[in-house]
């Protein structure tokens, strides 16, 4: 039988199959190809330069005895490394290119004699925790569902989450969007979802990072030439969870990079999750592609939970944490602790820290005066209608006025700025906005936040209305 390239490499990849993890052999070994053999010497196919380095750096030592077991100990291997100019929507991990088609992809070789030590090489991702092949997930293992409790507020995007994390990829829930203001849940939730995937699945490469830490190693891998790395290694996740989407708002580049990723993800069968401050309808200076792919799956809005759901966030709190408490005191910072569950538990928190610091009971009184201050340091949101009429007083009209379908300058004016504020001081959607403020459609609203914007830095006379309305709005 003839000794060729194919076969020799298949009797290698024999060996190694039996001598490794198979996720590493999956990821690592599958997508090699055998090109040639020349003597001594195989030349196999490696999609990037990232992955050779990879190889070399830890598996050196087993390709090196599966090699010599088949071409003895002079045994040589070179690597091919592809160099490709774009990504688009490639699958470089996956992918086996017929050789009829691989005239067209640039290639360097890599000769590497076995007598070499194994180089010093670092991932050229900033992300702790890589060691080995075993990629750490940077979850927070105490976020789980059992301490997220469910309540109307969160009853869909808590039980969506649930449903991803017993079938990863599998549902129509590709991607889960989960948005909503400060303080709901949003990084909880999504942190309860990969722990629970990584309980269910473990085998699965589970990874969850900061839109803003994704930013700076997509800039960090552009200044060192390696975006295809940084690419092909986001490609190998199964489960990709990115929070405070939002942030991507403005950055091209990094968009177009998330772009090819969430494309490469989604046709592979992967699960990405998403979490946010606002409703994609809602978010300015992304692209359109993106969120209509934002789109593709199911957005689930976290809301402020209702009195109910405060009063057994705080008892739970308090039964995981061994403290006991009078149920008046509980229903009183939940009564007065409404937007944020940040703060709620703050609140306790507080509460009980006074209590043994100062080795105070626990009163109402003491209550009132830890909600004192958490109130009165939080900044108190305004109403929608509120904002309405401080903007037609300044104006000298009518709400009805200012909710007209009337195109005079004056009243555009002051209803682009009812609309600029209404965006500034509530958690309103866009589209709430404008429905509130006469029947208009979040791209009016839209308009409007950009126009007081533009006019507040060339009009002298505008800045000083918006100036002075500031003033009367805030508390």
């Amino acid at each position: 039988m003839e000794i060729t390239a194919e076969s020799v490499w298949n009797n290698c990849l024999n060996f190694i199959k039996d001598n490794i993890q198979p996720q590493a052999y999956k990821t690592w070994f599958e997508p090699i190809q055998a090109v040639k053999l020349s003597g001594n010497a195989l030349s196999i196919q490696v999609p990037s330069k990232f992955f050779y380095e990879w190889l070399e750096e830890h598996y050196v030592k087993i390709l090196k005895v599966a090699l010599t077991k088949e071409l003895g100990k002079d045994a040589k291997l070179v690597y091919v490394i592809r160099m490709e100019n774009t990504y688009g929507n490639k699958q470089p991990f996956t992918e086996k290119i017929p050789s009829a088609n691989r005239t067209a992809v640039k290639s360097q070789e890599v000769d590497v004699p076995f007598n070499n030590k194994s180089p010093e090489l670092k991932n050229p991702f900033i992300i702790p925790g890589i060691r080995n092949v075993k990629i750490e997930s940077q979850l927070n293992p105490s976020y789980t569902f059992e301490n997220f409790l469910e309540g109307d507020s969160n009853r869909l995007a808590r039980n969506a989450g649930i449903a991803v994390a017993n079938k990863p990829g599998g549902t129509s829930f590709n991607p889960l969007l989960i948005f909503g203001g400060v303080g709901l849940g949003k990084t909880h939730l999504a942190h309860a979802i990969g722990v629970d995937i990584k309980d269910k699945y473990p085998e699965k490469t589970v990874l969850y990072i900061s839109a803003e830490k994704f930013t700076q190693q997509y800039i960090d891998s552009v200044k060192k030439n390696n975006r295809n790395d940084f690419i092909h290694f986001y490609q190998i996740i199964d489960v990709l969870i990115i929070d405070d989407v939002q942030f991507l708002s403005g950055k091209t580049g990094t968009q177009d990079v998330f772009f090819h990723i969430f494309n490469h993800l989604h046709q592979n069968g992967k699960q990405v999750v998403l979490t946010s401050d606002k409703a994609p309808v809602d978010m300015q200076d992304i692209e359109q592609r993106l969120l209509s792919r934002f789109k593709w799956g199911l957005s689930a809005e976290l809301q402020t939970p209702d009195f109910e759901t405060r009063v057994s966030i705080l008892k739970n709190k308090l039964y995981r944490d061994g403290v006991e408490m009078p149920d008046d005191i509980v229903e009183y910072v939940a009564k007065h602790i409404k937007t944020n569950v940040r703060e709620l538990e703050g609140a306790i928190i507080s509460l009980i820290a006074q209590s043994s610091f100062n080795k105070k009971e626990i009163t109402l009184n003491l209550a009132k005066d830890i909600v004192d201050k958490f109130v009165k340091n939080t900044k108190r949101e305004v109403s929608i209608d509120y904002i309405q009429k401080v903007v037609s007083d300044y104006f000298q009209m009518d709400v009805s006025t200012l909710q007209s379908k009337t195109r005079k300058r004056h009243i555009v004016q002051a209803r682009q700025l009812a609309m600029f504020f209404a965006k500034k001081y509530t958690k309103a959607s866009l589209a709430s906005i404008g429905s509130q403020i006469g029947q208009r459609d979040h791209a009016t609203v839209l308009h409007a936040c950009k126009t007081v914007d533009n006019l507040s830095s060339t009009d002298k006379q505008f800045r000083k209305y918006v100036e002075d309305l500031a003033k009367k709005l805030s508390l």
